[in-house]
């Protein structure tokens, strides 16, 4: 009558798309332990049944030999006390198997219901669990903002925070293939760096910088360097003009117009030099100035700055710039989320405490935060709420049905003795209360 659990369940057989169930943790132990506690139930439950029918036969015999009428009532309790017994034992056992073997119809209703249990748990928990208004009241009482602020203004928990996103961001770019990145920097930064004309917003740059005057310590540079060069480079300017000079002029007339010529050179550049107003500079500044607006107006000037750019970007320098960028950023990156004295490192547990510490005293950034938080949860139950759900009905449906059965019943099957024993003690009760009615009726 009563079937009990083995002390070690033997693997299910699985077929097709079945799973067998994991165990949990350590589950070989905690699992035995409550097989024990089953058996002790089971065989205790057994035992008000197996009292209840002992009682009803001695009785029995007691009454046929003519024992006092008093023990019609301690049969009548026994009998109703062993069918309460017998109908819950009954009502246990079909949840899980067929009792006795007899596939008597609404028995092993785990087994054979176990996808609709799925479904109505998925159900259950998709109105009950996941709706909209649960979801944004539980996160709301909750308060993530201040707990995650309260956390993270440990410099324990900042140190470790920075260490786990260190570690992420390392294997997020070991994961990821160096010419899948490098045609992604070259069709999104490069083309779309290269793609619109740099003509007119280069003209209007530098037509700022010449308005306001910036340019002006990069032309007294070059008006000093000018100048240094003539003046260190005497030798050269007599050679120069000796090479041009007529083969019948005298030597020594090379010489006096080599020296004028140079000493009117250096006068030139020392004026320039000095003279912020020299008609040199000025007519310098308005010809970048007119330089700026034809590279925002002049179409020739425009067609030819796309030359010079399409000319810079086949460089084969700069495509060894472009080829090697992600390679130097990867390195860089590696190593400073490797090194936890790494600047970067550095940086991002200063961030992280910074804001934990924001998150505790702005409540203003705290009630934005938990807004997000509110709003991104509600989106996901809102549209996902089905794609979640069917999570556990699909779960379950792959599950092994006599497997789920005994693993549910390794669970529940404890308290459920309980109802055996209750329906052996309330029956008798119930049993001896009838009998004695109808015999003070009839």
């Amino acid at each position: 009558m009563e079937q009990l659990t083995n002390g070690k369940a033997e693997p299910a057989q699985l077929t097709g798309g079945t799973t067998r169930l994991a165990d949990p943790p350590g589950g070989s132990a905690a699992e035995e332990e409550k097989r024990r506690a089953l058996r002790k139930m089971k065989l205790v439950a057994l035992s008000f049944l197996v009292g209840a029918s002992v009682i009803f036969l001695v009785t029995s015999w007691g009454l046929a030999q003519g024992w006092p009428n008093w023990v019609e009532y301690v049969r009548a309790a026994a009998e109703a006390g062993m069918v309460g017994a017998l109908a819950d034992w009954f009502a246990v056992t079909a949840l899980f198997r067929h009792p006795l073997g007899i596939k008597i119809p609404h028995t092993a209703i785990i087994p054979h219901k176990k996808d609709v249990l799925g479904n109505s748990l998925g159900d259950f928990v998709g109105a009950n669990f996941l709706s909209e208004s649960v979801v944004r009241d539980k996160l709301r009482r909750i308060g993530i903002s201040r707990r995650l602020g309260e956390w993270l203004a440990q410099p324990d928990n900042a140190e470790r925070a920075s260490h786990e996103i260190a570690n992420a961001m390392r294997a997020a770019v070991k994961v990821l293939r160096d010419e899948d990145v490098q045609a992604i920097l070259e069709q999104t930064i490069v083309r779309r760096v290269v793609g619109p004309p740099w003509g007119p917003p280069l003209g209007k740059v530098l037509a700022g910088i010449f308005e306001d005057g910036s340019h002006h310590k990069l032309v007294d540079l070059m008006c000093d360097r000018a100048y240094e060069w003539v003046r260190d480079n005497h030798s050269t300017m007599l050679r120069v003009v000796s090479d041009r000079a007529p083969t019948w002029s005298p030597k020594f007339v090379d010489e006096m117009l080599a020296d004028k010529v140079y000493g009117e050179v250096l006068s030139f550049a020392w004026a320039v030099k000095t003279d912020v107003n020299h008609p040199m500079r000025l007519t310098l500044d308005k010809f970048l100035f007119e330089f700026a607006q034809d590279l925002q107006t002049d179409p020739d000037v425009m067609a030819r700055a796309e030359q010079v750019k399409s000319q810079v970007i086949q460089h084969g320098e700069v495509q060894k710039l472009i080829g090697t960028a992600w390679a130097s950023m990867k390195e860089m990156l590696l190593a400073a989320a490797e090194d936890p004295s790494s600047e970067l490192r550095k940086r991002m547990r200063e961030g992280l405490r910074s804001v934990g510490q924001r998150l505790i005293d702005d409540d203003a950034m705290r009630t934005k935060v938990d807004g997000w938080l509110e709003g991104a949860a509600a989106y996901l139950v809102t549209h996902y709420s089905r794609e979640i759900t069917t999570i556990i009905t699909d779960t379950v449906e792959r599950w092994d049905a006599e497997e789920t059965s005994r693993k549910i019943e390794l669970q529940v099957g404890r308290d459920l003795q309980f109802i055996r024993i209750n329906g052996t003690v309330v029956g008798a009760l119930a049993g001896l209360a009838i009998y004695s009615v109808a015999h003070l009726l009839f």
